[in-house]
């Protein structure tokens, strides 16, 4: 279980909160040294519009999970009102920088990429299947996904998180969660069918397209086709038989990429009941390409939110 540290023994790991790694809308991230030696990321947290429920939710959750694939949570501050979450050290930080920076001291190559896509995707399969309560994120993208020493990809950020028990097929929510673009239709239109593990699937599904293609998936201000909403441009192509175009890379490393694509076009289809589980995302990321077939053209752009 997770360990309870004393504010003071959280500031005294962090050496007063000296080196800041980042920064959210749930507070600032340090880095730390436990007593044995071990590096650790500290999560500070600020004030919560949720009453500390998204910190309840972080603990519970994570506390009880142990997967290569889901960042260890080591221990946790709570301390009146001050809070703090003591997390494994990920030295390469999240995926955000590698699918999105131009640079090329941080560009991975698709091998890798498709390597990261498997872990996040075994990973999700865990809180579906693997624990005694289903867990189901709510907000699986590419800035919760860390990546340790080996590039080994870890789920991060259980704040938005719901548990529950493995017979029930939905989950009730007064309010959509998530964040805007990786957020499934079910959240905001009731019509479309219940929310279930299937939100987690479409968010797996829109990340999962933006690592092939190592871009955003939409940009409304866009004079391409192809950057407005890109999950749609990309089933236009490969419906119509056309290879997608990717700089620099290998005749392997394209099959990967429309591999990646193909699962994402799945994962994203607007009716949850379509989506395939991600058991069998798993199964289709790590067969041939060639066995996959097209789904067909239910896609929705995400709902611009202000």
């Amino acid at each position: 279980m997770p360990i309870m540290y004393s504010y003071s023994e959280i500031r005294k790991m962090t050496r007063g909160f000296k080196d800041k790694l980042g920064e959210g809308g749930y507070g600032s991230v340090y880095k730390g040294k436990l007593a044995s030696g071990r590096i650790v990321a500290v999560k500070l947290l600020g004030k919560s519009k949720s009453k500390g429920q998204d910190f309840i939710n972080e603990v519970g959750t994570i506390g009880r999970i142990h997967h290569i694939n889901v960042v260890q949570l080591v221990g946790f501050c709570a301390e009146r009102s001050k809070r703090a979450l003591v997390y494994e050290f990920m030295c390469n930080g999240s995926l955000e920088k590698y699918i999105f920076s131009r640079q090329q001291d941080v560009t991975l190559s698709y091998e890798k990429i498709y390597e990261i896509s498997l872990d996040i995707a075994r990973g999700i399969e865990y809180f579906h299947r693997g624990c005694e309560m289903q867990i189901l994120h709510f907000d699986i993208k590419p800035h919760n996904i860390l990546l340790d020493e080996n590039f080994t990809a870890k789920v991060s950020d259980f704040g938005l998180a719901k548990l529950y028990p493995p017979g029930h097929s939905s989950v009730s929510l007064q309010n959509p969660r998530g964040t805007k673009g990786y957020m499934a239709p079910e959240l905001f239109y009731g019509n479309i069918g219940p929310i279930s593990y299937k939100a987690d699937v479409y968010s797996f599904g829109m990340l999962l397209m933006e690592m092939a293609g190592r871009r955003k998936n939409s940009n409304d201000a866009a004079d391409h086709p192809s950057q407005i909403y890109f999950p749609s441009w990309v089933y236009d192509q490969l419906s119509d038989g056309k290879e997608i175009e990717i700089e620099y890379a290998t005749e392997e490393e394209k099959k990967l990429i429309k591999k990646m694509m193909i699962v994402s076009l799945w994962s994203i289809q607007m009716k949850p009941g379509e989506r395939p589980s991600m058991n069998k995302i798993v199964e289709m990321l790590e067969g041939e390409v060639e066995s996959l077939q097209m789904p067909r053209k239910h896609l929705l752009p995400p709902p611009k939110l202000s």
